[in-house]
């Protein structure tokens, strides 16, 4: 069984920032892409940035510039650094990895979601 878990969201005035950290555990042999989604309410989940095994990054253009995406394998952990954040940043958080188990099986996981919400 793989996991995601999620930590680091919350309330922040407009100008701060947050770090979110996303924990993967169980049965790993390897993972290869990571990623942070968002949804705002009644909006469609839409990809942040993401990172792969190897470092290499992308991100929205609207959050480029203020967030940093990163990853330390040891840990199994990815991380998301926001900056000079706006009201407009306001959404449930997602981490997403895709994963290849002991088992040989290969999948798509997410974490649970956390909230941030940026103040004006």
């Amino acid at each position: 069984q793989v996991q995601l878990v999620e930590s680091g969201g919350g309330l922040v005035q407009a100008g701060g920032s947050l770090r979110l950290s996303c924990a993967a555990s169980g049965s790993i042999f390897s993972i290869n892409n990571m990623g942070w989604y968002r949804q705002a309410p009644g909006k469609q989940r839409e990809l942040v940035a993401a990172i792969t095994s190897g470092g290499s990054t992308n991100y929205a253009d609207s959050v480029k510039g203020r967030f940093t995406i990163s990853r330390d394998n040891a840990k199994n952990t990815v991380y998301l650094q926001m900056n000079s954040l706006k009201p407009e940043d306001t959404a449930v958080y997602y981490c997403n990895a895709n994963i290849r188990a002991k088992t040989g099986w290969s999948n798509n996981y997410w974490g649970q979601g956390t909230q941030v919400t940026v103040s004006s």
